[in-house]
């Protein structure tokens, strides 16, 4: 099964505001394109994924993340986070009404193609599927089959939320690069020890944090 994958990414400038105890205004939005940079690279990289389709308004991102190869869809709801995937999914769903397809954060530095591929094959065997975030509480990544709606339900105690909707939880070990994204300060040294991808290993060089 090949999928599409959809990557909502907000603003940057307003984007990783609890990343303000480690960076301050003039990296936070370096630092949250570079997660969506490697994060749509690796996806992209993954031998599962046929595309991504990147939901965003930003227009620096859209063109970054362009350039690797996404599909850029502007966010023309404008009504947060839920909508931006559900638009994304329709717009993936109008041009392949029979792909399979998931949501996946933008916050994932360090995504592996091999990890990705593995929770992808076990989402295939249901019609909706989910995999919670390494804090066990949110979700990083929402899957529907061909002819399922994807129906996210993102945002606090997603785990909850999407096992509540019908979503199969997946319980898989050695994902942790697809469980881990990045929201703190702690997050960011968490996936740095598991090994990002280089632009994010580049901005954080800058805030002299990637040793500790």
């Amino acid at each position: 099964m090949q999928w599409t994958l959809v990557v909502p990414v907000k603003p940057l400038a307003r984007a990783k505001s609890r990343l303000s105890d480690t960076a301050d205004g003039g990296v936070r939005p370096d630092l949250a394109l570079a997660f969506a940079q490697d994060t749509v690279g690796a996806a992209l990289a993954c031998p599962a994924v046929t595309d991504v389709a990147v939901v965003t308004d930003d227009a620096r991102a859209g063109r970054e993340l362009a350039a690797l190869g996404a599909r850029v869809v502007p966010d023309e709801p404008g009504g947060g986070l839920n909508a931006a995937l559900a638009h994304g999914a329709a717009a993936v769903r109008a041009t392949r009404p029979e792909s399979p397809v998931a949501a996946l954060n933008a916050d994932l530095p360090a995504l592996r193609p091999a990890e990705l591929a593995r929770v992808l094959a076990a989402a295939a065997q249901f019609p909706r599927a989910f995999l919670s975030d390494a804090a066990g509480i949110g979700t990083t990544l929402l899957t529907a089959a061909p002819g399922r709606e994807l129906a996210p339900v993102f945002g606090t105690d997603s785990r909850v939320r999407h096992r509540a909707s019908g979503a199969v939880e997946l319980r898989l070990g050695a994902v942790d690069s697809v469980r881990q994204d990045v929201d703190t300060g702690g997050d960011l040294r968490i996936a740095l020890a598991l090994g990002v991808g280089p632009r994010t290993a580049a901005v954080a060089a800058r805030l002299l944090i990637a040793g500790q």
